[in-house]
C-alpha cells in the first residue's frame, strides 16, 4: 500500500503503529466509507499550537494512513507570522539541523484513534497526526512527542498526570473580514470586529442568552466531536467567554484543547463571527483572557489521588507530593513562560489586582496567585490550577512545561513555603514583564535543558527571538504619539 508520500509501507516498516492503531485505522477506514466522508484533513500540531495540514480525498485515505504525508519542512521553522526563520537553503539551515536543508520533506503520521467527522464541515474526516522524519525517526521538534516523552516521565513512576482545562476566549461579530489585495501580508490585517455583548455582567443569565444564538451553535459541535465539554460561561469582559472541560490524561487534554481552538474559529467564521484566543485584543474596553491549567497527579495502580492531603498532612493545603510539585512550578515559573505565556501580547495581562497573577506566589482558592490550590483532605479532586496561562499557548508544551517543572520539585523535595492570603503582596518572584524576560530565564534554567533538551529549548527560543525582533523594528502607535510631535 502506498501513502500520499510515495512510500510504501512506511508506517510498518518502521514499526510505528501497535495493534491498537491498526484496529483503529480500519474502523476509520469503515467509517469513512458507511458515513459517506469524501474528505479527510491529515493535521499536525506546530511549535505554536496551530494546526497545520493537508486534505486527502477518501479514495487516497487507506494509502496516505500507510505511507504517510509530506509535508515542507519549513513549517517547523515559521514564526507566528507564518516567516521562516532560519535560512534553510544553507546547509543544516544554519541551525545545525540538515533535515531542514533546502526545506526538504517530512511525514505526518496518522493517530487513526482521533479520527473524527467534522459536523460543521459537510463529508469531512480529521484526524491529528504525529510528525517523522523520512526514515521513521521522531522529529525533536514534534511538541506532541514533546509532551508524550514528559508523560512518560509521570507513566514510569506509577503516576498518571491529570489536566483539567478552563479557557476564556472573545466571539465578535465580523463586520469586515478585510480581504482587500493591500490587507495581505505577513501578518495580514486584521479584521474588523463590533462587540455582542457590552460585558461588565459577569455570569448574569441576560449576557447568556445574548450569546446563546452562537453559543448554542458551538455546543453542538463540540458534543458532536466527543469533547469532555463541561460548561459555556460568560466571562467578565464584552463578548467574553469561559469554556470548561472534564478532567482527563494529558495527551487527550492536549488534543482536546487543539480541536477545541481549531473548531471554535472555524464554526464561527462559518456563521459570521471572528473568535480569538489571543490574550489581549486591542478593543476597547475588552478584558485579557486567560487559560487556568488544573493539574493532578494519580497512582495508576489504584487509581488514588496524589495530591490530597492525609492525616500525616495535617492541615496542609496538599500532600507533601503535591506539595513538592508545586514547588517546582513555583521555582521554574518565569522560565516557564515561554511555554504558559508564549506571545508578547500575552504579558500584558500580569498586573496586580486584576483576576490575574504578577509573581509566583501560591495560595488556597485565591484568585490572585499564579497556584491556586483547590479541594482538602478528604477531597479526591484536589488540584493545582495554574492561572499564569494564555489561551494561545501550545497546549503540549504547556502542559509539559508544568510537568518538567513539578517533577523537579518532587525529585529536589522542594520546599514552596507558606501560602499567602494576600498575593499581589506575597515576597514571591516576578513573572516576566514581557516575552525578553522570559525568554532569557528560560535560556538559563538547567531543568529545561535537561527534561526537554537543549536542542528544543534553543529551537523555541529561535523562533521566539525572531518574534521578538520583529516587534522591536516595528513603529508602534505609542511612539508615534509620544515622539512624533514633540521632537
Amino acid at each position: 500500500m502506498t501513502g500520499s508520500s510515495g512510500r510504501a509501507g512506511f508506517v510498518e516498516r518502521h514499526g510505528l503503529w501497535d495493534d491498537a492503531a491498526r484496529e483503529a485505522a480500519a474502523e476509520m477506514l469503515r467509517r469513512i466509507e458507511a458515513d459517506g466522508i469524501e474528505v479527510v484533513r491529515f493535521s499536525f500540531p506546530d511549535q505554536h499550537g496551530i494546526l497545520r495540514g493537508k486534505a486527502v480525498t477518501a479514495g487516497e485515505v487507506a494509502g496516505a494512513l500507510a505511507g504517510g504525508v509530506s509535508m515542507t519542512s519549513t513549517l517547523l521553522v515559521k514564526d507566528t507570522a507564518h516567516k521562516t526563520v532560519p535560512p534553510v537553503f544553507r546547509p543544516g539551515a544554519g541551525i545545525g539541523a540538515p533535515e531542514l536543508t533546502g526545506a526538504a520533506d517530512f511525514l505526518m503520521v496518522a493517530d487513526p484513534a482521533t479520527f473524527r467527522a467534522l459536523p460543521w464541515a459537510p463529508a469531512t474526516g480529521w484526524v491529528l497526526c504525529d510528525i517523522r522524519w523520512p526514515d521513521g525517526r521522531t522529529i525533536p521538534y514534534s511538541t506532541r512527542d514533546v509532551c508524550r516523552a514528559m508523560l512518560a516521565r509521570v507513566a514510569e513512576r506509577g503516576w498518571d498526570y491529570v489536566a483539567g482545562i478552563e479557557v476564556e476566549f472573545h466571539i465578535f461579530r465580523l463586520e469586515d473580514p478585510r480581504m482587500e489585495a493591500h490587507g495581505a501580508g505577513q501578518p495580514a490585517a486584521p479584521p474588523e470586529v463590533s462587540l455582542l455583548t457590552h460585558g461588565y455582567q459577569y455570569l448574569t443569565e441576560i449576557r447568556l442568552d445574548e450569546l446563546d444564538p452562537i453559543l448554542a451553535v458551538l455546543r453542538r459541535a463540540l458534543v458532536a466531536l466527543g469533547l469532555p465539554l463541561r460548561s459555556l460561561e460568560v466571562e467578565f469582559g464584552p463578548s467574553q467567554v469561559e469554556v470548561t472541560f472534564q478532567p482527563g490524561g494529558g495527551l487527550e487534554s492536549a488534543d482536546a484543547m487543539i480541536l477545541f481552538r481549531n473548531a471554535v474559529k472555524q464554526v464561527c467564521a462559518r456563521h459570521g463571527y471572528h473568535a480569538t484566543f489571543m490574550c489581549r485584543p486591542k478593543i476597547e474596553n475588552v478584558f485579557a483572557s486567560g487559560w487556568h491549567l488544573h493539574q493532578s497527579l494519580r497512582e495508576v495502580e489504584t487509581g488514588r489521588p496524589l495530591f490530597m492531603p492525609g492525616e500525616e498532612d495535617g492541615e496542609a493545603l496538599l500532600s507533601s507530593l503535591g506539595r513538592r510539585f508545586a514547588a517546582g512550578i513555583l521555582e521554574h515559573a518565569r522560565a516557564a513562560s515561554v511555554f504558559t505565556t508564549p506571545t508578547i501580547n500575552g504579558y500584558k495581562r500580569f498586573k496586580p489586582f486584576s483576576l490575574a497573577p504578577d509573581r509566583a506566589a501560591w495560595s488556597r482558592d485565591n484568585r490572585g496567585a499564579m497556584l491556586r490550590i483547590l479541594g482538602g483532605a478528604g477531597e479526591p479532586g484536589t488540584r493545582i490550577e495554574n492561572r499564569a496561562g494564555e489561551p494561545a499557548a501550545n497546549p503540549y508544551l504547556y502542559l509539559a512545561s508544568q510537568i518538567a517543572s513539578g517533577l523537579d520539585g518532587i525529585d529536589r523535595q522542594a520546599d514552596p513555603g507558606a501560602a499567602t492570603e494576600t498575593p499581589y503582596e506575597a515576597d514571591a518572584p516576578p513573572l516576566p514583564t514581557s516575552l525578553i524576560e522570559a525568554v532569557s530565564a528560560l535560556r538559563a534554567d538547567e531543568t529545561f535543558e535537561k527534561a526537554l533538551g537543549a536542542p528544543f529549548v534553543d529551537y523555541i527560543c529561535m523562533i521566539k527571538e525572531a518574534e521578538i525582533a520583529r516587534f522591536l523594528s516595528d513603529v508602534t502607535d505609542w511612539e508615534q504619539r509620544e515622539y512624533f510631535r514633540i521632537f
